[in-house]
């Protein structure tokens, strides 16, 4: 029998942060039909960005690379939150990363690693998601990445 994600997490060993709090007039997910649309999220510990700065500057590529990792985390804690059930999920469909960077840095798909390799590991091939990787000046709360998500949900 498959192991559902929530299982998953246990064997893995990780805990996922509480649900994200929206700061601003937005859904943290937004659920139609059988999909779930995760907003943007920045990783945060402790209520402080992890790693603020710009990635190629301030930040290392493994430090924003774990950044990711954590904002797919709080975007699974989101997802939990909303549907009462992470199970629920079926498939994640696409995962967009945003990434503050230098105007030289060309490693934002090591970054974006970050997020998608987590995904796969929780739901094996069907958390390979389709992805956009792409570096902006800045963004909010001074984060050095940012992950929005698709899920497909039953």
């Amino acid at each position: 029998m498959p192991t559902g994600p929530s299982e998953k997490l246990r064997e893995l060993g990780i805990a996922l942060p509480p649900p994200p709090k929206p700061v601003g007039a937005y859904r943290p997910v937004a659920v139609d039909g059988d999909h779930a649309w995760v907003s943007g999220q920045i990783p945060v510990v402790d209520g402080q960005p992890l790693h603020p700065g710009v990635v190629g500057r301030d930040v290392t590529v493994d430090q924003a690379k774990a950044g990711a990792e954590r904002a797919a985390l709080q975007a699974l804690s989101a997802l939990q939150h909303e549907l009462g059930d992470l199970d629920r999920v079926r498939r994640i469909v696409r995962v967009g990363v945003y990434v503050a960077s230098a105007p030289d840095f060309v490693r934002h798909a090591d970054v974006g690693n970050g997020a998608t390799e987590l995904l796969v590991r929780v739901f094996g091939d069907d958390g390979r998601p389709a992805r956009v990787s792409m570096g902006l000046a800045s963004l909010p709360l001074g984060a050095c990445v940012e992950v929005e998500l698709l899920a497909r949900i039953a």
